[in-house]
């Protein structure tokens, strides 16, 4: 048979709907690990390039409904994933599977389930996961796309951004299977990984400006969703609540080392910036697939997404990392510090004459 009639028949075959079918994975062959998920800011061990072939990454989320300090003296329900506000980071490589066992105690009093920007179909699986109190569902998608993003609790209606707005969300980073490219397409690796959730709180206040408290997330449910309305947070925070990444939890790195920070913001855009830093490299809308920014004072969370930056530190001191939305970052709570180690370089920064009121002790704070 000539290459014409081949052609020909196969033009046929597609017009009458019948394609080459696909050959399915025998996924009882495939390597199975356990990835031991943690709180952000920390992310789990991970291999930046993968070993081997496509396996199946068992993660397990448990829905954990619980009263937190959002500020000080300011208290509400978070509805989460494993109980931190954002949800854990979730690492695998392009073309592995994520196996989640979704797990909603029987303690809780609402439905959950999870919607994966990372997964194709199915409302992102969240219409295959969702699950009562004291259930749990097995949910098996492959991760085709290379980047990081956002997932979330997804339960329908007016529930999708009542559990949102209430802390049910998080982020997965699908790293290409030969690990990240700089901008010149050269191999990158990064020497520490941070995971920033940033959160917008809509809490309710009484007449005389003071925060509400309420027995269960649903009894709280109307008065935040009216306050949500107006499209004005009472809160932007990092990682749950305000200076939640400061103090003895502020984030540390070295003077030469690599840091990758991934951000997702679940429901509003965001600009982060590292006071005194740059994005040496910024994946735009975090997609790995595409050649990274360079040299970025300021990058871009668009609303629903994850992003990813990292920045080579070349000077010890304190660092803020912050939502450029002054206003959000000084008066609502989305920053975080850095704390980094190492010999100061005076061919990059040095005071030439000080002011008479200088405290070089002070130099540092924010």
């Amino acid at each position: 048979m000539n290459k014409a009639v081949q052609a020909v028949i196969g033009l046929g075959l597609l017009c009458f709907g019948f394609t080459q079918a696909v050959a399915a994975v025998d996924i009882s062959k495939l390597k199975r690990v356990t990835q031991t998920l943690v709180a952000p800011p920390a992310v789990p061990k991970h291999d930046q390039v993968a070993k081997g072939g496509p396996k199946i990454v068992q993660v397990r989320l448990e829905t954990v409904e619980k009263l937190i300090e959002v500020a000080p003296g300011v208290k509400a329900w978070a509805m989460t994933f494993n109980g931190s506000v954002p949800g854990p980071l979730i690492v695998v490589h392009e073309g592995d599977y994520v196996e989640l066992t979704l797990v909603n105690p029987k303690e809780s009093t609402l439905a959950h389930n999870t919607d994966f920007h990372a997964a194709t179909g199915a409302l992102g699986g969240a219409g295959l996961t969702l699950v009562q109190p004291g259930e749990e569902v097995v949910l098996r998608f492959k991760a085709i796309k290379p980047g990081v993003f956002v997932y979330h609790c997804a339960p329908g209606g007016t529930m999708i951004p009542f559990h949102v707005i209430s802390g049910m969300n998080g982020a997965i980073m699908v790293l290409p299977r030969d690990g990240l490219k700089d901008a010149q397409g050269k191999p990158y690796t990064y020497d520490k990984a941070f995971y920033i959730g940033e959160q917008d709180w809509y809490l309710p206040q009484d007449a005389k400006g003071a925060f509400k408290e309420y027995a269960s997330p649903a009894a709280g449910m109307a008065d935040m969703l009216e306050v949500a309305k107006g499209l004005v947070p009472t809160h932007v925070v990092f990682n749950g609540s305000v200076g939640a990444i400061t103090g003895d939890n502020a984030l540390s790195a070295k003077v030469g080392e690599k840091v990758l920070f991934v951000h997702s913001q679940a429901n509003r855009a965001s600009y982060p910036h590292l006071i005194g830093g740059h994005a040496d490299l910024y994946w735009v809308g975090g997609s790995f697939s595409d050649t990274p920014l360079t040299s970025q004072e300021t990058w871009f969370v668009p609303a629903g997404s994850a992003v990813a930056a990292a920045y080579e530190f070349k000077q010890p001191g304190l660092y803020v990392y912050l939502s450029h939305n002054l206003i959000e970052a000084v008066l609502m709570g989305a920053a975080l510090h850095m704390n980094v180690e190492g010999d100061w370089n005076d061919d990059l920064m040095t005071q030439v004459t000080a002011p008479d009121s200088f405290d070089p002790n002070a130099a540092d704070d924010h």
